[in-house]
């Protein structure tokens, strides 16, 4: 691998709790340990996307509603736009094959928005190959 190459390895993961506590938390005082709070609020669920340069141990990562292309593409985006990746001769993606990239129309959607981007899918049920997973 050439030094202007890259590797991110991505994935998300889908409906996480999202729980907010009833009552705040009491900083610790002299002679009190801080006290938290048990109960908690339910607030929907959300998802966390996630890329990962392997070699530079580089995290990119954002909260989204849901998960789908849109979510998929603002990740990618968000690792694109900044230097080293935005002028890299080539910056890898590796995924698994969930719905928001699987596919050759997830390949020419990411060349075709990032020129120096390639996915490449891991094969169907190896996503214990992908360091995103680690």
């Amino acid at each position: 691998m050439r030094p202007d190459e890259y590797v991110i390895c991505a994935d998300e993961k889908t409906q996480l709790q999202a729980l907010g506590r009833r009552h705040p938390t009491l900083p610790a005082r002299p002679g009190q340990a801080c006290r938290v709070e048990f109960e908690y609020e339910r607030n929907g669920t959300l998802a966390y996307l996630a890329g990962w340069d392997v070699h530079h141990a580089n995290l990119f990562d954002r909260i989204e509603a849901t998960t789908g292309i849109d979510p998929f593409g603002r990740l990618v985006k968000q690792v694109m736009t900044v230097e080293p990746y935005a002028s890299a001769r080539t910056v890898y993606w590796v995924v698994d094959n969930g719905s928001s990239h699987a596919g050759k129309t997830s390949i020419r959607r990411m060349q075709e928005s990032w020129p120096n981007a390639r996915l490449v899918h891991l094969p169907v049920h190896a996503s214990w190959l992908n360091q995103i997973e680690l």
